[in-house]
């Protein structure tokens, strides 16, 4: 495991308990408690003024989420008030016991899932590093020996903002694991973007397969935006994500009334705030693919991707996401997509070529905490008994998937 923190610049802690003896909390406030009672007007305020944006941690989404997601249902917040404007929410992490995160019973919080792959928390631009504190005050007062950040961004400037607070106090975050995930620079043209991404003759290709389509019916590209339409949108993005390959494994959205009800709920409420649009392509009044995409600040989040399996050799997925390129591309108030997408995903690795690192962090609470290092070794233990178990699970699930689309299995 690697560390974050530079080094040469930690110092000893001067205090014994340095992290808990700064920055009180602000007088009225209850910092740690349900995700459900933390107001969305102070919450939006604080999306406003995020230091770095996450468009999974919204109110309209976190609080949908924790709502009727499946296993992600009654989450806790670590949370941070304005001690001069004390109505003035300044930082916001979800979280949840390590138990329920990964059933190792040790005082740890961890964030919480918000059905995204990304947790940054949230934090006041105008006071990230107090911000960071206060929340890293509030968890070991709740009894916590160490936070877990998961799938943050590690070159962010909220996780600055933790780094620079630790390192004040001789403290240092641990690196748990990390990865790079495709991320797209909206700055950029979209055409020269493609080009230099794919090459003359995968566009040439996808040109072809675009005009098979449009034999289908006229190819458009729809955008959804208002609550009204993202709503009708969401039903379609619903319907198209369960008609494949994750119904069959029962992982679809739609197969969960919890987890359709949550995305329902997200999407209208993101709509009205305008933080939310729907992407479908149709080949004629014929939806093949389509998409959801959240924005915070100039931030573009591009949560999950349906197709209808109808059509896939004319790639559906991709068209959408080549048109969805063009569009945040051609639109100034967004400044880069994160395609929230697992590492190395062979559909958008090879077309958007930015790379964001993506990493769990373990933050301690406590100088020379000696539970630490069984944190540590409990995660690895974790891990090296899992993944054995992870590969016999999707050698089997390919095997049964593969005998089913060649019609040699017959349905349960």
């Amino acid at each position: 495991m690697v560390d974050i923190a530079d080094t040469a610049m930690v110092r000893r802690a001067s205090q014994k308990d340095a992290v808990a003896a700064r920055a009180p909390a602000s007088p009225g406030k209850v910092a740690y408690g349900p995700l459900a009672a933390v107001a969305a007007e102070p919450w939006r305020a604080l999306a406003e003024r995020a230091i770095e944006p996450n468009g999974y941690y919204l109110p309209e989404w976190a609080h949908a989420v924790n709502a009727s997601a499946r296993g992600r249902i009654g989450a806790l917040a670590l949370s941070a008030w304005n001690t001069a404007a004390p109505a003035r929410l300044t930082g916001l992490m979800p979280v949840m016991p390590m138990w329920r995160a990964y059933k190792i019973p040790l005082p740890v919080f961890v964030s919480a899932d918000p059905y995204g792959t990304l947790c940054t928390p949230l934090l006041d631009r105008e006071g990230a590093e107090d911000a960071a504190l206060q929340i890293m005050r509030q968890a070991r007062q709740a009894g916590a020996h160490a936070l877990i950040l998961r799938a943050v961004t590690l070159d962010g400037a909220a996780m600055k903002a933790f780094r620079e607070e630790l390192r004040r106090d001789g403290l240092r975050p641990r690196l748990l694991q990390s990865h790079l995930r495709a991320a797209l620079d909206a700055r950029q043209d979209a055409d020269e973007l493609l080009r230099e991404a794919l090459g003359a003759k995968k566009l040439k290709e996808l040109r072809r397969q675009r005009n098979r389509l449009a034999e289908h019916g006229t190819v458009s590209f729809c955008i959804a935006r208002t609550p009204n339409e993202v709503a009708a949108a969401a039903e379609i993005f619903l319907e198209l994500e369960a008609s494949g390959w994750k119904a069959r494994r029962g992982t679809a959205l739609l197969q969960d009334v919890g987890d359709a009800a949550f995305i329902r709920r997200a999407t209208a409420g993101l709509a009205e705030t305008g933080n939310c649009e729907i992407v479908t392509l149709r080949a004629g009044e014929v939806p093949v693919a389509a998409g959801i995409v959240l924005r915070h600040r100039d931030r573009a989040f591009f949560f999950k991707l349906g197709v209808d399996e109808r059509f896939a050799k004319f790639s559906p997925g991709v068209q959408l996401t080549i048109d969805l390129t063009q569009h945040l591309c051609a639109d100034p108030a967004i400044a880069s997509a994160d395609s929230t997408a697992a590492p190395d995903h062979p559909m958008i690795n090879p077309i958007w070529r930015g790379r964001l690192a993506i990493g769990d962090v373990l933050i301690p609470l406590r100088p020379r905490d000696p539970v630490v290092p069984l944190i540590r070794a409990s995660l690895a233990l974790r891990d090296m008994i899992r993944e054995p178990a992870r590969r016999a699970v999707h050698f089997i699930r390919k095997r049964k998937e593969k005998r089913q689309d060649n019609g040699q299995e017959k349905p349960q």
